[in-house]
């Protein structure tokens, strides 16, 4: 996935609110004094950051250079430091053990197809220990389906000009984000950059059942950020699953 541009607007565009209710979920299934946590899809480094002023011992992987370019910058910002990784959430081997792995914002409906997802599950049970939290949220299938599809946002910053639109995908529970960029140059004008985002989604028996093929046999699905069951209105699904 391409972020070559997006990762540049991606916290002007985002919930910052989002932040303390991962942070807030996160708590609820794990203690705080020094476990190791591996955030998968990291981005930007904020919830990272505010994992380890909350006690935890944390290490951030990302596909993005991009994003770990930024992440690194907001670490030096915020005044901590720990581990960036450029890796790849389908192949883990390399990164150690860990006690917990997150994995937020929907980064797993990324993942192609249903296979794809299978290979982060096994991926992150094998570097879990024993008793270790996978935590994770995707869209739901009421999200992909019937909120996205016609979505439009643009937005005007100090130096880009941004668009964004949505429409469903040719796979069942799609959804492609074209986004435009128009960043001025040093002359005044204008260039026009594109990128496209694909998600994918599936019903919940289907996480459920991949979940245990990888090994993990005690998985809790709830609704927003674990504060509600699953409604057919929910929008995004959380799953907490242990070792």
């Amino acid at each position: 996935m391409n972020y070559a541009f997006f990762s540049y607007v991606y916290d002007t565009l985002m919930d910052v609110t989002l932040y303390g209710k991962w942070l807030e979920y996160t708590n609820r299934h794990l203690e705080k004094s020094g476990q190791r946590v591996l955030e998968l899809a990291c981005g930007t480094g904020e919830l990272a950051i505010r994992l380890q002023q909350s006690g935890y011992r944390v290490t951030g992987l990302d596909l993005s250079d991009e994003m770990l370019s930024l992440a690194m910058n907001r670490q030096l910002d915020a005044g901590v430091r720990f581990p960036l990784i450029q890796g790849d959430m389908r192949q883990l081997e390399e990164v150690g053990s860990f006690d917990a792995v997150t994995c937020f914002s929907d980064s797993l409906c990324y993942m192609r197809d249903e296979n794809e997802v299978l290979k982060v599950f096994k991926s992150v049970y094998r570097i879990l220990e024993e008793d270790g939290w996978f935590l994770f949220d995707v869209h739901s299938i009421h999200k992909i389906d019937n909120l996205f599809p016609g979505y439009m946002y643009n937005a005007e910053l100090e130096d880009v000009v941004f668009l964004w639109t949505s429409y469903a995908g040719e796979e069942p529970h799609t959804i492609e984000h074209d986004l435009s960029f128009f960043i001025e140059e040093e002359d005044g004008r204008y260039r026009r950059y594109d990128e496209t985002h694909r998600e994918r989604t599936y019903p919940i028996p289907m996480y459920t059942n991949l979940l245990k093929q990888a090994g993990f046999q005690h998985v809790n699905v709830t609704g927003e950020f674990g504060l509600s069951d699953i409604e057919d209105t929910t929008e995004r699904w959380f799953f907490a699953c242990k070792k």
